[in-house]
């Protein structure tokens, strides 16, 4: 399970995902779907048009990874997960197959999906990229659009290690002649995107060239969601007729996001006294956008909770952090989490001075003792951590 283990069970591959579609009977085919990728954003933006597409009267399908608490969280039709039962009686049906196909539990999940949304007979379905785009099991899918947010450092190990590698992989979900959206770039990552498009003879369109765009009141509250808004307002743009979207309902959707798709985890607010915020940001990129409104919030002292997994850039996110922020470090219950004790040792040399704790509840309960008025408690540097106080 990829989720909790990590690279030992990706495989970058896309036949056996297409053998698993061949056995449900191609329940991809037929499907109009928004295909979601990119670095960070990927999430909000696809529930943003979750919420979209729902506000508008279509029965909308949802696929994200990873879950924070339920693994049906994945799986959800107009904001509700799939049953416990649907799953169980899945799960069973097609064991035989499932076994000796020797399918990943993404791929299976991915195939689960699928088959919940033509069962379901979903009218659109949000397909959200699990890692990268050309060789993911979601590029199964025949869209109607295209998203790419942005392109960062992440994944290097299986994604590769220049911007250029990377992107080459995200695009690799470009389709021909279905428009996409690129949200974010940098030179280098632009000519990539240009360079598929015009091979696939895809229309394309860049976030950065929406002329007067004004931020419409969002319930993401994160600041680094402007840029997420933007690239979902283009997208809206690109796909208004295909969609028949209309600017008030869009607006209307962009105010209850949460509420209509359930999701959870950014710049989530868990209390306001004393003041404790999460946020699933775990990779540079991210990480560096939550620090900065940390920042910009004027809080005397931060008092950071703070776990990781081990097959992140942990030094390269550790030397971004706050040498006056007080550290509670601590390991996700995850194997992939990476040791408490190992986290304080690698922050060390740099600056970062702080305690072990042995679970992440444990170190969020002595930060909420320490915390002194006008100071706050910032949860973070794993999905995982997050899941834990959520």
């Amino acid at each position: 399970m990829f989720q909790r283990q990590g690279g030992a069970a990706y495989k970058a591959d896309l036949s056996r995902t297409e053998a698993l579609c061949q056995y449900l009977g191609h329940p991809e085919k037929g499907l109009r779907c928004v295909h979601v990728a990119g670095t960070n954003g990927k999430g909000s933006v696809s529930h943003m048009w979750a919420a979209t597409l729902q506000v508008h009267g279509y029965k909308t399908g949802l696929f994200t990874s990873p879950h924070l608490k339920d693994f049906r969280e994945r799986i959800r039709i107009n904001g509700v997960p799939v049953s416990e039962t649907f799953v169980v009686e899945w799960v069973q049906r097609h064991r035989d197959y499932l076994e000796q196909a020797g399918l990943s539990f993404f791929e299976m999940n991915v195939g689960m999906a699928l088959d919940a949304f033509r069962q379901e007979r979903v009218d659109v379905a949000v397909m959200e990229v699990g890692m990268g785009g050309r060789l993911d099991s979601t590029n199964v899918v025949h869209p109607d659009l295209c998203v790419i947010t942005n392109i960062s450092f992440d994944h290097m190990q299986y994604l590769g290690d220049t911007l250029e590698k990377i992107a080459r992989e995200k695009a690799g979900i470009i389709k021909a002649n279905i428009p996409v959206v690129v949200g974010e770039t940098l030179p280098e990552t632009k000519k990539v995107f240009a360079s598929v498009a015009q091979e696939q003879s895809a229309p394309l369109y860049f976030a950065e060239d929406l002329l007067d765009f004004t931020a419409p009141e969002c319930d993401l509250k994160g600041s680094y969601q402007q840029k997420n808004l933007r690239t979902f307002l283009q997208s809206v743009a690109v796909a208004r007729e295909g969609f028949g979207l209309q600017d008030q309902r869009v607006d209307e959707a962009l105010q209850q996001v949460k509420a209509l798709t359930g999701l959870r985890g950014r710049w989530e607010i868990l209390s306001n006294d004393p003041l404790v915020i999460t946020d699933t940001g775990h990779n540079e990129a991210g990480v560096r956008l939550v620090l900065e409104q940390l920042a910009s919030l004027g809080r005397k002292q931060w008092h950071l909770v703070w776990g990781m997994v081990n097959d992140k850039d942990v030094s390269g996110i550790l030397a971004l952090m706050p040498k006056d922020a007080k550290y509670y470090f601590c390991k996700p219950d995850v194997p992939r989490g990476l040791d408490a004790e190992q986290l304080r040792d690698l922050a060390a040399p740099l600056g970062l001075k702080g305690a072990v704790f042995s679970s992440v509840q444990k170190a969020l309960a002595q930060a909420q003792i320490a915390v002194a008025e006008g100071e706050g408690i910032f949860v973070g540097g794993s999905t995982f951590v997050v899941a834990e106080v959520i």
